[in-house]
């Protein structure tokens, strides 16, 4: 089989530390282009826009899509237009509207979405999953805080709207609880904390429940320094479980679990593209997006 030919659309810090690696150390892949206002990468094709690869005489199947989300729709639009396959950093979109015309587009055009969530891939998710299934689950808590100076510096648009601020981070909290809970869960209320000069939060306290009214609360935070923290802790019938690190390590009942080694979060991520795209398939799962449009819904 033929590697997929992939242009990577935007070249940031995310594409420049987590896509390209993963894509050129996957024999599935290969980097044929990408298009960059900010720079490309060496040895490979610039464009400083979708519309101008496009135009070009460069061949490829599918893009990987590492720009802002406020501009993922159009891109992703014109790629699965011209039937690519894409594949969609998170957050998805600007707005859960945009997520679901993709979906149907991606269906007209025949061709692979695969939107993603790179935390639901962390090593110790799959495992918690499976111990979660056959309890019941009595309480949780999400401690989800970074410095948002070290992840995204010099990055404006993160604070404009659409930029979700520290839902940013925090989505990827909720995506692994939607990943790992056996039950739907939805948001009760949000205290979302906004800086006068920005459009989107800094922090947001976030309680959610379950239909059976058990509560899971989540605390955001993009002002943390020193060590950053990214834990979920639950309780259930039968014993606690830990998810530490951002879901790479898993803790049981306090003691040290083992999780499998799956070669780290993006690299899994494009592995399950490759089996989408063999597939015809698509994967979009809309349920942590639509839960953080739910704490702007009904915050305060």
């Amino acid at each position: 089989m033929n590697p997929i030919r992939t242009a990577i659309v935007g070249v940031g810090k995310i594409a420049t530390d987590q896509h390209i690696p993963a894509l050129r150390a996957n024999p599935a892949f290969e980097l044929t282009a990408t298009a960059s206002r900010k720079g490309g990468v060496e040895g490979v094709p610039n464009f400083p826009i979708l519309e101008e690869l496009l135009a070009s005489d460069v061949a490829f199947d599918a893009v990987a899509i590492c720009t802002p989300p406020q501009v993922h729709y159009q891109i992703a639009r014109l790629a699965l237009e011209h039937g690519k396959h894409v594949l969609l950093e998170k957050p998805p979109c600007m707005t859960t509207a945009q997520l679901d015309e993709l979906v149907r587009v991606g269906r007209a055009a025949g061709v692979t979405l695969f939107q993603t969530w790179h935390s639901q891939h962390a090593a110790g998710v799959e495992t918690a999953r499976q111990w979660l299934s056959s309890r019941a689950l009595r309480k949780a808590h999400v401690t989800w805080k970074e410095d948002v100076r070290r992840w995204h510096p010099g990055q404006t648009w993160i604070w404009q709207a659409g930029g979700f601020g520290v839902f940013d981070p925090g989505i990827n909290a909720i995506s692994i609880l939607s990943r790992i809970l056996p039950q739907a869960f939805f948001v009760t209320t949000a205290e979302l904390s906004v800086p006068s000069n920005c459009d989107s939060p800094i922090a947001a306290e976030v309680v959610f429940a379950t239909d059976g009214g058990v509560a899971i609360t989540a605390d955001f935070d993009f002002r943390q320094t020193g060590p950053q923290t990214w834990d979920i802790d639950i309780e259930t019938d039968a014993g606690s479980l830990k998810l530490s690190m951002g879901g790479s390590e898993l803790a049981i009942d306090g003691k040290p679990a083992a999780v499998p080694d799956n070669g780290g979060e993006y690299p899994d991520l494009y592995r399950r593209f490759a089996e989408l795209v063999a597939q015809s398939a698509s994967e979009v799962d809309s349920r942590p997006f639509q839960l953080v449009a739910d704490a702007f819904l009904v915050g305060r």
